[in-house]
């Protein structure tokens, strides 16, 4: 199989069916932030760990040689990889210090900021319909946050899960424009990989204690399956469609999450992150129906 150069074309079918099953399994990402015992970082490590180790073996399968990259592109996979690590670990932080519902919502905050930042990376112009679906999403995120006290936990949370929401943003738009000339199972493969690369260090510094074996499995379950399968469908989607339609679709990853937290771990969330998570809904509706309106 040889490698994609093809550039972002909304019109071609496939990215829609891709970015939605990614979300659906990005929904059940932040379970793992309640059911695992370990910090951030082990979580982010493990996660990234399991997800290259899967995707290597593939690779091969797809006659995708990992190491014919040049120095240049090398360099930007490091980045991406460190903003991948960041991100993650400042969402299962989120997460820890507050809940599962807090978390989700709050990291989709990235759809806001890419809408903003894609027109100025790729010089396109904005639509009434971004705008309308980010003002949605950020009236959404306003209606979950209790006061601006950062003392308490579940502004804490909300913080970290928007900061989640912004090294997101970046990495998306980053994403995009790397698809154009690496298969997107490489992306995935080179951020988990230097993501890891980024996390081992850290993890040696602060030497938490090492995951239990019931932790281990999760960590695999979350690595190959929520990580490297995922990971993979959402970056071939950005072959496909812009980020900002990508963006505002994963707003339905906090409404999963929050209905799998509330069967799973038994969290039920407030009337007003449920009404957080409607205005979210209806933003991602709204963008999937203006995504189909311009498809011939």
């Amino acid at each position: 199989m040889t490698e994609t150069n093809t550039p972002p074309d909304e019109r071609r079918p496939g990215g829609l069916t891709d970015i939605h099953i990614a979300v659906f399994i990005f929904g059940f990402s932040g379970l793992f932030g309640k059911l695992l015992s370990c910090s951030p970082w082990v979580i982010v490590l493990g996660r990234t760990f399991f997800a290259f180790c899967a995707l290597y073996p593939l690779l091969g399968r797809l006659s995708l040689n990992p190491f014919q990259e040049s120095r240049k592109h090398l360099w930007a996979f490091m980045l991406q990889g460190a903003l991948l690590a960041f991100h993650w670990t400042a969402f299962f932080h989120a997460i820890q210090v507050s809940s599962v519902a807090m978390g989700l919502l709050t990291f989709s905050t990235f759809p806001v900021f890419v809408t903003f930042m894609e027109p100025m990376f790729f010089k396109e112009r904005l639509t009434a319909g971004d705008l309308t679906a980010a003002l949605v999403v950020f009236l959404g995120l306003i209606l979950v946050l209790p006061s601006l006290d950062l003392s308490l936990k579940p502004v804490q949370g909300a913080f970290w899960g928007t900061i989640s929401g912004f090294t997101f943003a970046v990495l998306a738009l980053v994403n995009r424009q790397t698809v154009t000339r690496s298969h997107p199972m490489k992306v995935a493969f080179y951020q988990n990989f230097f993501a890891c690369i980024t996390l081992a260090p850290i993890v040696l510094f602060i030497q938490p204690e090492f995951p239990s074996l019931h932790d281990t499995f999760l960590l695999a379950v979350l690595g190959i399956i929520c990580t490297a399968l995922a990971h993979t469908m959402f970056i071939r989607s950005l072959v496909r469609i812009k980020a900002r339609t990508a963006a505002v679709i994963t707003g339905l990853e906090p409404i999963y999450g929050i209905i799998f937290a509330f069967f799973l771990l038994h969290e039920t969330p407030g009337p007003r992150i449920l009404a957080g998570g409607v205005l979210i809904l209806s933003a991602t509706t709204l963008a999937s129906r203006l995504h189909k309106k311009n498809a011939p």
